[in-house]
């Protein structure tokens, strides 16, 4: 007998597009065995209403035109907005994000969004998070049964034995809004978290970025168009040319569990202080009466191991084929 065919995963997207979050919609939009049911704009690379429309944009790109995207809260919960156009460039598509989308946002939020489509569909969806939790956090306070009605959760975010990307110690989706961090870690949600110290593995050589420009696709035209501004901040930083794609590993993970092993941890964020932002683990062997994550709450998977060159791989032929 033939085997069985795989189980089609049904994925709603929470994202700031973002040239990597662009990066991540195109991969899974060529995955055969992945349905995107909708897509959440948050704060984050960029103010709300751009990565919405960066949404959009992404989408039709991908033919997926009938996709439902729905904005986000505007503003974090508890801090000022800052955003990342210095990465991304001025429109978060390096200042090549083109002509806006003829379809318009949803008329509900992208929290509302998430909420009916998990009520509609119990067990049966997926959240890839690729932005700050705000977004999700907000979900939870209309629907605090949440996790129950999610099928998973996979959230690029946090930093645990690398250093941040924004401050020192914290990672850019956990620093634009730790206090949504620290709600959607401690829900309970089955969750997995594919952390800095997995994805600064995906890098992206200019061999490898050379071979996605020179290939004859739309989707490789396009990503290759919104490089610019990106990849000239991390040849900055790292001394060679190349980018690292934060998003699209953390897709692709996603899709295929097998491409990572992991650890399971409480992870508690850091709320105040010079280390706000900061994801924080017991990573201690034994167990005192104080001094460790300060509940109860459940722990969650994180990446503890990855193997970047098939992911890398994966992500080239989604692109290019």
């Amino acid at each position: 007998m033939p085997p069985a065919p795989s189980p089609r995963l049904s994925v709603v997207i929470d994202t700031d597009p973002g040239v990597d979050d662009a990066w991540a919609i195109l991969f899974l939009a060529a995955q055969p065995d992945v349905e995107i049911v909708a897509v959440g704009a948050a704060h984050g690379n960029v103010p709300t209403a751009v990565a919405a429309a960066n949404a959009l944009r992404v989408l039709d790109i991908a033919g997926l035109d009938h996709i439902p995207v729905a904005a986000g809260h505007p503003t974090p919960l508890q801090q000022p907005l800052r955003t990342s156009e210095f990465v991304h460039g001025v429109d978060g598509l390096g200042g090549n994000a083109g002509p806006a989308s003829l379809r318009r946002t949803s008329q509900e939020s992208a929290a509302e969004q998430l909420v009916r489509l998990a009520r509609q569909r119990p067990g049966e969806l997926t959240l890839l998070a690729l932005a700050p939790l705000t977004n999700i956090a907000l979900a939870l306070r209309i629907e605090p049964n949440l996790p129950r009605y999610l099928r998973r959760v996979v959230c690029m975010g946090g930093a645990f034995r690398v250093p941040g990307n924004v401050t020192a110690w914290a990672e850019a989706n956990s620093a634009h809004d730790p206090e949504a961090a620290e709600e959607v870690l401690r829900a309970g949600f089955d969750l997995t978290l594919v952390p800095l110290d997995m994805t600064d593995h995906a890098w992206a050589d200019d061999i490898w970025l050379k071979r996605i420009a020179d290939a004859d696709a739309p989707a490789a035209r396009f990503a290759s168009s919104v490089l610019d501004t990106y990849v000239a901040l991390y040849s900055s930083t790292r001394g060679t040319v190349g980018c690292v794609l934060h998003d699209p590993l953390a897709a692709a993970i996603m899709v295929d569990e097998s491409l990572a092993t992991y650890e399971e941890h409480q992870v508690m964020v850091e709320l105040a202080g010079h280390t706000r932002g900061a994801t924080l683990l017991d990573a201690r062997k034994f167990t005192v009466s104080h001094g460790g994550i300060p509940d109860q709450r459940p722990p969650v998977r994180i990446a503890a191991t990855v193997d970047a060159v098939t992911a890398m791989d994966r992500i080239h032929h989604a692109l290019t084929a």
